[in-house]
């Protein structure tokens, strides 16, 4: 990403991602890299090890091929994590970027994190500051490590901000917006002109429900799982819609090892590709997920969301009347979807205006002119 359009900013950029979230948060930064003519090395962990999940997000948002692909794949969060970081450390000692810029709260964040910050490489969080305030769950430990070994924490609201401020972390915490919103805001247009997957899958615009799940505490558990689907197959049945749920690769392990019998008005399919996805989620009338992703998309496109979590670490989405927490009991999944169902989607997106990308590259600019001004300043 070295031949662009633009002058060229001599402070080299690493960013490390792992998952198809990562991807898509990312897309906007690296193509402002590109833009700017910043150079960036890009590290995948392929944490996502499924074309499925991962290269055809490369190829849809136009994004160029990683300078690296560790291969990790699924494993243990301490040998997955553990082998992150080392081939990360590597990588960093060869290439010695000024700047390190993870997403989110993935095994890959935070080995780029820590791998970063014990080389005193400096580490950038994109998405700093959510809290489900549930330490449970992995992702919420990886939150908390990274944002307090941080040296740059972009918070996507105000919300997250004060999260942050309140835990007195040691880094700079700049009010960004989400990336997401930059992502959706650049690709929704695209999604109109080249998706056909509702005639693939001979589906109404507004005549379907959307379900993904995927989260360990859910589809590693047979018990939480079927409850889960049993809600969602209610809910579904009892106002003569079909549900579509692309599986993700955990979650079809989960249901072989389990054998778990998917509902008939569930309705499984493969995994889609990023502009398919998007487009069901804009045309769903509404959204059952475990994703904290999906809870973020649905709100920008203005799809009601039912969570099946007892936590969220995106409470702006609750706030806005965007999303429900429903848990993961049948009849509370369905009191919840009673509740978001016919909602019009009319309500404030909270996560910023979609230029989210520029100002964490303006913020790691500027730390370079500062730098620069110290070093000439007279003694």
């Amino acid at each position: 990403m070295t031949d662009s359009v633009g002058d060229s900013d001599d402070r080299r950029v690493a960013v490390v991602l792992g998952t198809r979230p990562e991807i898509i948060k990312f897309a906007p930064i690296l193509n402002e890299c590109e833009k700017r003519g910043i150079e960036c090395l890009l590290i995948h962990t392929g944490q996502h090890y499924s074309d499925g999940l991962d290269q055809v997000f490369f190829d849809q948002l136009s994004l160029p091929e990683p300078d690296y692909n560790l291969e990790v794949g699924s494993l243990g969060h301490g040998e997955q994590t553990g082998q992150m970081l080392t081939g990360i450390e590597r990588i960093l000692l060869d290439e010695t970027p000024d700047v390190v810029l993870v997403q989110g709260d993935t095994n890959s964040t935070l080995a780029g994190a820590l791998a970063a910050t014990k080389l005193h490489i400096d580490v950038g969080h994109v998405e700093a500051g959510l809290r489900s305030f549930d330490r449970e769950m992995p992702e919420e430990i990886n939150r908390l490590a990274t944002d307090h070994i941080s040296d740059y924490l972009f918070a996507p609201t105000e919300e997250s901000r004060q999260y942050l401020e309140r835990e007195s972390v040691g880094g700079e915490i700049v009010v960004t917006g989400n990336t997401v919103v930059d992502t959706l805001y650049q690709y929704r247009d695209v999604v109109r002109r080249e998706s056909d997957v509702l005639d693939e899958h001979d589906l109404q615009p507004g005549e379907f429900y959307l379900l993904t799940a995927h989260r360990a505490e859910n589809v590693d558990n047979p018990e939480s799982f079927e409850k889960l689907l049993t809600g969602v197959a209610r809910f579904a049945e009892r106002t003569g819609r079909d549900v579509v749920y692309p599986v993700h690769p955990r979650a079809t392990s989960g249901l072989e090892e389990f054998d778990i019998e998917v509902p008939e008005s569930i309705r499984t399919i493969e995994p889609l590709e990023f502009l398919d996805f998007l487009c069901l989620e804009s045309e769903a009338a509404l959204a059952f997920t475990d994703s904290g992703g999906v809870q973020e998309e649905t709100c920008i496109l203005g799809t009601p969301c039912v969570t099946l979590r007892y936590s969220t670490e995106r409470p702006e989405t609750v706030h806005v009347g965007a999303n429900c927490l429903a848990g993961l009991e049948p009849d509370d999944i369905c009191d919840a979807a009673e509740t978001m169902v016919g909602k019009s989607g009319d309500w404030p997106v909270p996560f910023g205006d979609g230029n989210a990308s520029e100002r964490i590259l303006d913020t790691v600019a500027a730390e370079e002119e500062t730098d620069v001004e110290a070093l000439e300043a007279p003694t």
